[in-house]
């Protein structure tokens, strides 16, 4: 079990000082990953008012910390390569406050670049792989499968309508978020609920706009300690809570389908941050799949299980509505290179220091940011506030 008394000593002594993307996000052929990884990297640290000499903590998820960091040329003190798919780094914001509150780095470099749209590597041929052997002849390949699989379930607990429904929702607000970013891939395409419902099926019971985008793109995250980051450019944005973990790789092996691990680590970084979830401004749940937000949203403990629906409804997701969800258009319709988390936290720091333009939300002063990774395996979830 977590050390709540350990977790409170360090709640509130780092801050998030820079976020930024790479110069371009979407369709970007001409650049490579570790091209994305250098750009984010470098306009976040000049978000903080940083140079790249500042950095002794270096923290990618997909690329090792050995590439990126000799591209950028950087030799870090702490380096930490975990990837455990789209909430790698969330859970890399947990290790470097680890690692900032033992003294082994003072200012850790979040970084992430990746071409999903452009490279089109082949399946892993990793044969010894369990997914390969057990899943793969059966047809489960790839997360469209595996997830809608989990959708399938929760439909049958909780009934198809009223879940095909709050999807629907999900991805149209989610699409008037993107039409307020200039940003988005989908910045100035309009979507209907009837665009939904038209849209070709990919793997029932998903239409192509319950799933996410397929994009290039980089990002980056700079955090030091609360005194550092009193003398630095901008407001900064101190991480009060955060979790982390995983319980399966397999999605048939997931112990329950319509419970991932945020069941966990939503009440941990609650817990560690001494807030209620009532208190949050803003949400950033990961969406890989409208179906992913949905079942967050359960999981974190913002309303009960198969109540997802209903509380969307009541609440309203939209721009001006009472509960402001991935303002910057998610992965649905703002980009998605593969490994998204990383962009949930850029939104929050950006809307908690009033910086999000036409988007921006009123009185936004706690967030939640929720990761999720590979096959609803890992999770992830940070609480951040001014």
């Amino acid at each position: 079990m977590p050390n709540y008394n350990k977790l409170k000593n360090i709640s509130g002594n780092t801050s998030i000082v820079g976020v930024a993307e790479s110069d371009q996000i979407g369709k970007v052929p001409e650049k490579s990953p570790l091209a994305l990884h250098a750009e984010a990297a470098s306009n976040a640290l000049d978000d903080a008012g940083l140079k790249f000499s500042d950095v002794d903590g270096l923290f990618t998820a997909g690329w090792s910390t050995l590439d990126v960091a000799e591209y950028i040329g950087i030799q870090p003190r702490f380096t930490d390569s975990t990837s455990v798919g789209g909430s790698s780094f969330v859970i890399h914001i947990a290790h470097a406050i680890a690692a900032i509150s033992a003294g082994y780095c003072e200012v850790a470099l979040i970084t992430h670049g990746q071409s999903g749209r452009s490279d089109r590597a082949p399946l892993s041929r990793h044969d010894g792989i369990p997914m390969i052997q057990y899943e793969y002849p059966y047809g489960i390949i790839g997360p469209p499968s595996s997830y809608s699989l989990a959708c399938n379930r929760y439909m049958h607990l909780y009934g198809e309508d009223k879940t095909r429904e709050a999807m629907a929702n999900i991805a149209v607000s989610t699409r008037k978020w993107a039409n307020l970013n200039p940003k988005a891939y989908f910045y100035n395409k309009e979507m209907t609920l009837d665009d939904y419902h038209d849209s070709r099926w990919v793997s029932w019971p998903f239409h192509l706009l319950d799933c996410c985008l397929v994009t290039d793109a980089g990002a980056a995250i700079v955090i030091t300690t609360k005194d550092r980051a009193k003398d630095l450019r901008k407001k900064s944005v101190n991480i009060l809570g955060i979790a982390e973990g995983h319980d399966h790789s397999m999605i048939s092996q997931m112990p329950d389908l319509t419970k991932a691990f945020g069941t966990k680590t939503g009440p941990q970084a609650i817990k560690m941050s001494g807030i209620n979830l009532e208190d949050i401004d803003l949400a950033m749940i990961y969406d890989s799949f409208t179906f992913t937000v949905l079942v967050s949203l359960e999981n974190i403990g913002f309303c009960n299980p198969g109540e997802g629906p209903e509380f969307l409804l009541e609440k309203n997701i939209s721009p001006g509505g009472g509960f402001p969800l991935n303002t910057n258009g998610g992965g649905l319709s703002y980009t998605h290179p593969g490994m998204y988390g990383i962009f949930t936290i850029v939104e929050a720091v950006r809307q908690l220091r009033n910086e999000a333009e036409d988007r921006q939300i009123d009185n936004c002063n706690l967030a939640l940011a929720h990761g999720t990774g590979g096959l609803l395996s890992s999770t992830a979830t940070v609480i951040l506030g001014i």
